[in-house]
């Protein structure tokens, strides 16, 4: 059933979407997956992200939420999902553009949650645009500040921290591999994080330190109307083979391997969730 056309003002909030995303609040049942894990989850505010924190959560592991000052109502109600399953949350605001902010948002993980286990590079911003000229240069820049070089900041100052056993998790997309003309800032991006995860992963490997990334395919979160025109909302995920989008509590589960002991062999892979449409 295709969904209302809508419309929101970047970077969208999980509480104006209709139908409202399913992030496994009355699903996820955890088995102890990840007990004694400390999680690190940019834009965990919302849709993936959001899944990502309640399911790492509910499998047993602490979790720091980054998020932008402006979704402070989505990530206040991540955060309560997260103590309702009986394990830490921790809150940062602000900007990942900001290598500095990167850094100290590190910081936090390791005096708050007293290190890092799994480093989850999720958050991103996308804009649809039919022309290249269309792009602003500062529209340009701030895409993969935020989707790019902010991983690359995060990972940097992560790794001195992290152990053998340690996990790397970064979002891709399906337009890594196929990407979408409107979408030429984001898509770029994507694309770079998956060779940026491809090469990690071989220069951590000696230190037993694991990265990889998850490519989905179109998924029903606040990013979609808040950068998408109205009409395209409305059929989004529609031509996928499932015939409609995913929700992100259909996500998470693969971000629970990654980040779990029974991933401990799946390093430099790019794992698709794409509804059915291949990765090759």
């Amino acid at each position: 059933m295709p969904q209302p056309p809508q419309e929101q003002n970047p970077p969208g909030i999980t509480s104006e979407m209709e139908p409202r995303p399913d992030h496994g609040e009355g699903t996820y049942t955890g088995s102890g997956r990840l007990i004694g894990k400390r999680a690190l989850i940019t834009g965990a505010d919302s849709g993936i992200g959001k899944a990502v924190a309640i399911a790492y959560a509910r499998e047993g592991a602490d979790v720091l939420i980054t998020y932008l000052e402006q979704e402070e109502e989505d990530a206040r109600d991540t955060a309560r999902w997260v103590e309702e399953a009986g394990r830490k949350a921790v809150l940062v605001a602000g900007d990942l553009t900001d290598p500095q902010h990167c850094r100290e948002v590190i910081a936090k993980a390791v005096d708050e949650l007293g290190g890092i286990d799994v480093l989850v590079s999720n958050a991103a911003y996308q804009m649809t645009r039919t022309a290249i000229e269309d792009i602003p240069d500062d529209e340009w820049d701030h895409t993969l500040a935020t989707n790019l070089s902010a991983m690359f900041h995060l990972c940097k100052a992560a790794v001195p921290h992290m152990q053998p056993g340690a996990s790397i998790i970064g979002s891709s997309s399906v337009n890594s591999d196929a990407p979408q003309p409107t979408l030429l800032a984001y898509a770029a991006t994507k694309a770079a994080i998956a060779n940026f995860i491809a090469s990690l992963a071989q220069l951590l490997g000696e230190r037993g330190i694991r990265a990889n990334s998850v490519a989905p395919g179109p998924v029903w979160t606040p990013l979609i109307p808040a950068t998408m025109p109205g009409e395209q909302v409305e059929s989004f995920g529609g031509n996928s083979p499932l015939g409609r989008p995913g929700q992100p509590a259909e996500l998470a589960p693969v971000y629970v391997l990654l980040a779990s002991d029974e991933g401990s062999y799946v390093s430099g892979a790019r794992i698709a969730v794409t509804g059915g449409k291949p990765i090759l």
